[in-house]
């Protein structure tokens, strides 16, 4: 282990793409409809507009910090650079249970849909198999996790557009023309602001995408103009996408009353839909995003590890190797699947919220980030400079106010305990006394952030 080995840029634009929108899984808008349409008394597209609109302020603030450090680390780096190295370490720690985690619930939401088709397969035997293949996979190439990618994220977009189509054509059978187009999914008399928020904090998960790719900025070909406009565009084509899809469910719900497995409603309106045959192509498309979503964030948690690992705030030695022949870091990957092969213990909504706090965290603190180091930092005051880094950044941190107001309890406490164990192991450590390492990345001008 003596012999390491180097990230290599192997990425352009479309690549990052493909990897922003594999991560986010365009049928994750299915799986988890059943759960969100329940907590938010059936309003998902309303919460998923919410869900975007404030993911879109903080995403602009991740374009900002990626043309100020186009390095690995995400949200730790950004952070660590402009505001303390120890909290960058603590926001670092946080982003660990999205990035680590997210593998665990591709591997319970393909369990779900594999026990739906095949009601005596074991779950825990589908979990272990579906964690062995996504490791074995990031282990040898990033190019190789890319391709596949491609072409899964395809196939769902076009399992998607099939299932936009047959609702359609269900809702125009059933109810005419006037239900196609309606403002009920949006909003309704009954609708409780609480319960939106609280769905709109859930569906943060879908969204994940965007903030992931900024781990790649050691493998992408000039990645301060590349990854900035990827984030924009992963987020805009997901955001359009679950809203549509969701819209189109939730309006023909309320013709399927007989469903109760609130996990599988998709799945079983697809089978109310297209029969057996449409359910398992459904079924296909979303085992398909949870290999994709699985491969992607297993290749951001690694290079998360591997950014702090190589700021020796983890034991360098260990999580910055990078395998000399395959390019990957190789003992993070294996690792992360070990952790994910928890899944086993928990259910999907369980897991899904414990992420969420890790998502708001790292979306707060770049937000915060981007005030503290271009507005603080470098002076830069003028009027589109106060709009840009100081009016951007306090909405984007505003609308996550309300979402973590309405984050469930269960989520905060085991959030909060797992920031605990951080503190701790940085107390102990004492890594807060050693500096992190400065990059100079040069000169950044208002025309690079565009």
């Amino acid at each position: 282990m003596n012999e390491h080995g180097d990230l290599k840029r192997l990425l352009n634009l479309w690549h990052i793409v493909i990897i922003g929108l594999g991560y986010m899984a365009p049928t994750i808008v299915f799986d988890t409809f059943g759960i969100v349409s329940e907590e938010t008394n059936g309003h998902v597209p309303a919460a998923y507009l919410f869900a975007t609109l404030a993911i879109l302020f903080t995403a602009s603030s991740y374009r900002k910090m990626v043309v100020a450090f186009p390095t690995a680390g995400s949200a730790y780096t950004y952070t660590g650079k402009s505001l303390h190295p120890s909290t960058g370490f603590l926001v670092g720690w946080m982003v660990l249970l999205d990035y680590i985690f997210t593998p665990m619930i591709n591997a319970l939401i393909s369990s779900i849909y594999a026990t739906t088709i095949f009601p005596n397969f074991p779950s825990w035997l589908w979990i272990i198999s579906f964690i062995a293949i996504i490791t074995l996979v990031n282990i040898f190439s990033v190019k190789i996790s890319v391709s596949i990618n491609t072409l899964f994220v395809l196939f769902q977009s076009l399992v998607a557009c099939v299932f936009i189509i047959l609702s359609i054509k269900e809702l125009l059978q059933v109810e005419g023309t006037s239900h196609l187009f309606s403002l009920h999914p949006f909003y309704t008399a009954n609708m409780e602001m609480s319960s939106l928020l609280n769905g709109a904090a859930i569906l943060c998960f879908s969204f994940l995408g965007f903030d992931s790719v900024t781990t790649l900025a050691e493998e992408t070909n000039d990645p301060k103009k590349t990854i900035s406009r990827a984030i924009f565009l992963i987020v805009m084509i997901g955001g359009i996408l679950f809203i549509t899809a969701s819209y189109f469910a939730q309006s023909l719900l309320p013709l399927f009353p007989d469903i109760r497995n609130i996990e599988g409603t998709s799945s079983e309106m697809a089978f109310h839909m297209g029969g057996i045959l449409f359910q398992s192509i459904l079924f296909a498309a979303s085992l398909t995003s949870t290999i994709a979503s699985g491969i992607v964030s297993q290749i951001s948690a690694s290079r998360l590890l591997y950014a702090m690992g190589k700021d020796n705030v983890i034991p360098r030695k260990i999580f910055s190797y990078v395998h000399p022949r395959f390019g990957t870091p190789i003992i993070n990957i294996i690792l992360i699947g070990i952790v994910a092969l928890t899944a086993i213990f928990l259910n999907l909504a369980t897991a899904t919220s414990f992420i969420t706090f890790g998502a708001l965290t790292a979306f707060t603190f770049v937000n915060i980030s981007v005030f503290s180091h271009y507005f603080i930092r470098k002076k830069m005051r003028n009027l589109k400079s106060t709009v840009t880094y100081l009016v951007s950044p306090f909405i984007g941190t505003t609308l996550l106010v309300f979402l973590w107001i309405n984050l469930k309890l269960s989520a905060i406490m085991l959030g909060l305990a797992w920031g605990l164990l951080g503190a701790i192991y940085l107390f102990v450590s004492k890594k807060s006394e050693k500096e992190v390492p400065k990059i100079d990345f040069g000169g950044i001008t208002e025309d690079q952030i565009k």
